[in-house]
């Protein structure tokens, strides 16, 4: 299967699944939350990523983490970010910040050279900002509406903006270009593994914490996602909040983005 086929059918399956949640609207009451008037249907499919995600990914991810020194896992980590930091350059640009299409660029092009294909992050340590972005915030910069909150099957929170920029992404993800198809699908198995391995403590402090996980959920992704696209460039810079990196290693500075439409 090509690169081609494979966006193809994910293009197929994420218009289908779109199609699904709004004809599952019909099905919401009159008190529904205003930002998630799609709620029965998400928590059914959130019912189903956390069974998926406990009886395969997280003790998957467990076990990764167990067998997995942790150097190995920060060099997997550092790798992968550096393959989003091109997709993130392009999201820059397209949001018309130079600047941090500017930073982007040079944060790949210095652990691309200097640290061996990324696997180290020296533009870190260069103190270089890094400015993730993905195409449902490019969406979002240019005014487009969030729409309803929607959870996707495996891919779990999103809105359907953010439904329609996966879709774009999968095009910037430089590892669904890999001709071999044993090797894509091993980086992609890998890519998914180390970030769950990643996100165990948070999700463990979650499980405990959280009376309403779905709702704890819902909240904190509408919060971030509205934070990311409607920042203050007045602000000074802050840390970027990261939980898909190894225990113990130093966030990357980012600078909020410029104000833009609110989602």
């Amino acid at each position: 299967m090509t690169p081609k086929t494979t966006l193809k059918n994910t293009t197929g399956w994420a218009a289908a699944a779109l199609a699904l949640v709004i004809l599952q609207g019909c099905a919401t009451g009159p008190n529904a939350n205003p930002a998630d008037p799609l709620e029965p249907f998400n928590r059914g499919v959130f019912s189903f990523n956390e069974g998926l995600d406990r009886t395969v990914l997280k003790p998957v991810a467990t076990a990764y983490q167990n067998v997995t020194p942790a150097p190995v896992r920060t060099g997997v980590t550092n790798f992968f970010e550096n393959i989003s930091d091109v997709w993130s350059t392009v999201n820059n640009a397209l949001q018309a910040k130079p600047a941090y299409a500017m930073d982007s660029f040079f944060r790949v092009a210095v652990n691309t050279v200097l640290g061996l294909g990324g696997i180290l992050d020296f533009a870190s340590e260069m103190k270089i900002p890094k400015h993730t972005e993905d195409f449902g915030q490019t969406l979002g910069t240019w005014g487009l509406k969030s729409g309803p909150y929607v959870v996707l099957p495996v891919f779990g929170s999103s809105s359907v903006r953010d439904s329609a920029g996966l879709v774009v992404d999968w095009q910037g993800n430089l590892v669904s270009y890999a001709e071999n198809v044993p090797v894509r699908n091993s980086l992609t198995g890998l890519r998914v593994v180390d970030t769950r391995a990643n996100l165990l403590n948070a999700g463990n402090i979650l499980d405990q914490a959280a009376l309403d996980k779905y709702a704890f959920t819902r909240d904190a992704y509408l919060q971030r996602r509205q934070s990311l696209i409607g920042g203050n460039a007045d602000q000074p810079a802050q840390p970027e909040e990261r939980y898909d990196l190894p225990e113990g290693t130093p966030p990357a500075t980012s600078t909020p983005t410029a104000p833009a439409a609110k989602p």
